[in-house]
């Protein structure tokens, strides 16, 4: 073969010494620099998680409110809390929770020391009436007054009982003693919720599920019933007419929960559960089994001209249902306002993804607009094991605190715990779980065990300052699943939020290892290069064969 180079040879200049060898350590520097960038920067990242550890710790160990709860031959069921702090006096609490068995009533506690202690206040409970005092709610004004409502009930036509009254008692003394009930509303009005303005002293709404038909012992039966909103100016004195917060074309409609945003603002949320009629008209019969098979919506109303008007949104139209319920107590999910900052949150619980997951939603408008839910348990996912029912706080300093029932430390999915996790960015992220139960407890003790209907009531009890929470759940761990106790119990615990210099660590490790990852990049691009042969040049600039 004949090489074409050799014939220009002499117009080309001479070839330059070839530059010598590179020492293996200082080729392999760049390499090992960009690698320990990569390493580094991952490392940072993962290290740094988005969520971080639990954000505090418990203060002391459970202590039970009722005194009942240490007596084994007692076998009352107490649930359901609801648990509220006096804006003018954090110290002053009140809490009001449901007695199921063996007689159906209620109990109202207050604390003046931070919930330490607790005494029970009297009630005078409406003449007449034959179940009294179910489901109660407890709100403060801002001047510091404080409301309660609650249902009675009453047999209709020798047939079981339903709801026959909406009652309203008020304490002027921060919750020593209350006024006699006042009528809120008549019969088939019950899951009653009530709200105080903050700034607004003696303006307050109640909500409530107006029946128009009652089934026996099961609640309502009719489709179409209405969700309602009434207001009084005075204290509950007067009332308003109820107005309609829920859609005339929703069939079946359950659990509002309240929440004043800021001046004549108020977001509603409650569940829509459509053909559920397995629930809402108690075709189970008070018997357990398998979930309604279709699905829930989630639903939030927003008032802005303080309740006269409302306008819905639907947060999540396909709800996946965990767990069958009576009418006269529905899972119901929470709400909870920023008003400092015009902030909104909601929470339920949603089996999407194979098992319960506490899910949360949040608006920084006041309730306009809402993000996408974002799962909170930081379980693994697919886990087959529930967490549920979550009751939201937020803390004046905006921080966002989530307290919900746990099964994660059992396979069976009955055990069951009690989990706080808190947010500082505003519901963006949340720091790991902290539990709050001292001792898991049977979910499977309380009223309707041997039908396989037991439930631990339709919410939890939650109080958030910038440096605390108190929780109060409902606790079985002094009952059996024969007798059905059920009582309940409290936990503080201290709440700090997390260095900042851990997000700011998680940023720099992700750019770290971003920019790790280009530098490798460069350097294996120019190895490459640098161990490619060198081309001979040819005639009109093209590479020459070999000979």
């Amino acid at each position: 073969m004949v090489n074409v180079a050799s014939d220009v040879g002499a117009d080309l200049p001479p070839p330059e010494p070839p530059e010598p060898p590179t020492p293996p350590g200082r080729r392999r520097w760049p390499a090992v620099v960009a690698a320990a960038v990569v390493a580094a920067g991952i490392a940072v990242t993962l290290v740094t998680p988005g969520a971080t550890g639990p954000a505090g710790r418990v203060v002391g160990g459970n202590v039970p409110l009722n005194p009942s709860a240490g007596d084994r031959a007692d076998t009352s069921a107490h649930n359901s809390p609801s648990l509220r702090a006096n804006p003018r006096d954090p110290a002053n609490l009140a809490e009001a929770e449901r007695i199921d068995t063996p007689q159906v009533g209620c109990a109202v506690r207050v604390s003046f020391d931070g919930g330490s202690t607790w005494s029970v206040v009297p009630v005078a409970l409406p003449p007449g009436e034959q179940v009294s005092c179910f489901s109660p709610d407890v709100a403060f004004g801002g001047d510091g007054r404080l409301y309660l409502v609650f249902t009675t009930f009453a047999v209709v036509q020798n047939q079981g009982i339903a709801p026959d009254g909406l009652w309203l008692a008020s304490s002027p003394d921060s919750g020593r003693s209350f006024s006699a009930p006042q009528r809120v509303a008549g019969q088939l009005a019950f899951q009653a919720r009530v709200v105080a303005d903050p700034t607004v002293p003696r303006r307050l709404w109640v909500t409530w599920l107006q029946g128009s038909l009652t089934a026996a012992g099961a609640g309502l039966a009719s489709t179409g019933d209405l969700i309602v909103v009434s207001r009084s100016d005075d204290g509950g004195a007067t009332w308003g007419a109820p107005v309609a917060a829920s859609g005339k074309g929703r069939a079946r409609v359950v659990a509002p929960a309240l929440a004043v945003v800021g001046r004549g603002e108020l977001v509603l949320a409650y569940l829509d559960v459509g053909d559920d009629a397995l629930d809402y008209a108690g075709a189970h019969q008070g018997n357990g089994g398998e979930p309604y098979a279709g699905r829930w919506s989630l639903v939030v109303a927003r008032s802005g001209d303080g309740g006269a008007r409302w306008a819905e949104t639907v947060l999540a139209p396909a709800l996946v249902p965990t767990q069958r319920f009576l009418m006269v107590n529905p899972p119901a999910p929470s709400v909870a306002v920023d008003a400092r900052r015009h902030r909104a949150y909601v929470a339920f619980h949603d089996g999407g993804a194979g098992d319960p997951d506490v899910v949360l939603w949040r608006s920084g408008d006041g309730g306009r607009s809402w993000a996408r839910g974002r799962r909170i348990n930081d379980t693994r996912p697919h886990d087959a094991t529930s967490q549920y029912l979550p009751a939201l706080g937020v803390a004046p300093g905006g921080r966002v605190d989530v307290v919900y029932y746990d099964r994660r430390a059992d396979p069976r999915d009955v055990t069951t715990d009690v989990s706080l996790q808190s947010s500082f960015d505003g519901g963006r992220t949340f720091a790991h779980r902290l539990r709050l139960s001292d001792r898991g407890f049977d979910a499977g003790i309380g009223p309707g065990a041997p039908q396989g209907m037991a439930e631990l009531g339709d919410r939890l009890g939650l109080v958030s300052t910038d440096r605390a929470v108190l929780a109060v759940w409902t606790d079985t761990r002094g009952g059996t699943r024969q007798g059905g106790k059920q009582d309940l119990a409290r936990a503080v615990a201290a709440v700090s939020a997390p260095s900042s210099l851990r997000p700011w660590l998680r940023r720099c490790g992700g750019a770290g290892a971003a920019l790790g990852v280009l530098a490798l990049a460069a350097v294996v691009l120019a190895g490459r290069r640098s161990r490619r042969p060198p081309a001979t040049a040819g005639a009109g600039g093209e590479a020459a064969p070999a000979a």
